[in-house]
């Protein structure tokens, strides 16, 4: 982590570009204790949040050391995730604007520390993704209530297949705000340290390069309406277009259980008012999914020995019992997150305090 200020900004560097800016629970906590600081710091008023290197803000979270605690029945995942989705909910709501410079990859818990925040940049390099279920896994640090809201069905469409956007998608999904070419972002920085966020972007923002999802869109919307996984790839198969077969081969590819424990959780993300509800919910499926075969095989394959040939179990959709997904919802052994309850007691106590 590199942590400074300049001018009226605060900065925040994820400073490991060998691993893609990857985080570990110590930068989570780091990031954590800046924004405290900050927050209070009359001499601060716009935090920008940033990858160091030239390939991506941040590319998740350390899956290695997931891979190592998932294999060895630990507890430290949990723990990171707590820290991590309690960072989300505080970004969501920081005081002062709080800029993510989304540059190259930014997936998984980068969208996290990124397109929580209040102004959100992509650029023509960005590939933003929320790629879970090719490890078994299921989108969290609040993607699906990002992914929930976005247009029609797109959102589904992105969380369940993991397919990285560019610009253009990214603002049209709602993972981000304004796109401001590559080349201009240390000038954009330069600003940031000496005007308002919104006059320092506007500054340099443009429109970008047209993407795919727009054109795309009836047959998302009309495939990933199916109430069921198996149909949605039925669906895909019998749409007529390269693009959506191509998708359902896509689908197939990965976990048979991600990709029904996502689909469910993505649909109750969209029933609940709050993103403090939503990480709540993620948090029970994390650490559900932490006890899973088919999270280590999915690292063992795409990241520890990269055979790319992951053996799920089940190994097929018609394989996956609805008491398999119902399992992804209950109660974790540590217990809940409780980011809901505590934000609903400060705002009870805040309505005592003025009355």
């Amino acid at each position: 982590m590199l942590l400074r200020t300049e001018g009226r900004a605060g900065f925040v560097t994820l400073n490991r570009p060998r691993a893609l800016n990857a985080l570990t629970h110590a930068m989570v906590l780091a990031v954590d204790r800046a924004l405290t600081a900050w927050a209070d710091d009359p001499a601060v008023t716009t935090v920008v949040i940033e990858g160091a290197g030239e390939r991506g803000l941040c590319a998740g979270g350390d899956i290695r050391a997931i891979h190592d605690d998932a294999r060895a029945g630990g507890s430290a995942s949990a723990a990171f995730w707590r820290d991590e989705y309690r960072l989300n909910a505080r970004i969501a709501r920081y005081p002062k604007p709080y800029v993510a410079l989304m540059d190259g990859i930014v997936m998984g818990g980068g969208v996290g520390v990124s397109a929580h925040g209040s102004v959100r940049v992509v650029t023509d390099r960005s590939r933003v993704a929320m790629p879970e279920t090719g490890i078994g896994f299921v989108p969290d640090v609040g993607g699906t209530h990002l992914l929930g809201r976005a247009p029609g069905e797109l959102g589904t469409h992105l969380a369940l297949t993991g397919t990285p956007v560019g610009a253009a998608d990214a603002l049209l999904t709602g993972l981000a705000d304004h796109h401001v070419p590559a080349e201009r972002l240390p000038a954009l920085a330069g600003d940031l340290t000496r005007l308002p966020a919104d006059e320092a972007v506007a500054r340099h923002a443009e429109p970008p390069a047209p993407g795919v999802l727009a054109d795309r869109r009836a047959w998302i919307d009309h495939c990933y309406a199916a109430p069921t996984v198996e149909e949605i790839v039925d669906r895909l198969f019998e749409a007529g277009e390269p693009a959506a077969k191509e998708t359902a081969t896509t689908l197939l590819a990965k976990s048979p259980t991600a990709l029904k424990a996502t689909l469910a959780t993505l649909r109750r993300a969209r029933t609940l008012a709050t993103l403090e509800e939503v990480l709540d919910l993620e948090y029970r499926v994390s650490c559900a999914a932490l006890t899973t075969a088919d999270l280590v095989e999915g690292i063992r394959a795409q990241v520890v020995d990269k055979d790319r040939d992951p053996r799920w179990s089940p190994a097929k959709l018609t394989e996956v019992t609805d008491a398999d997904v119902a399992r992804y919802f209950a109660v974790p052994a540590g217990g809940d997150l409780g980011l809901a309850a505590a934000l609903r007691a400060g705002d009870a106590a805040a309505r005592e305090g003025s009355a």
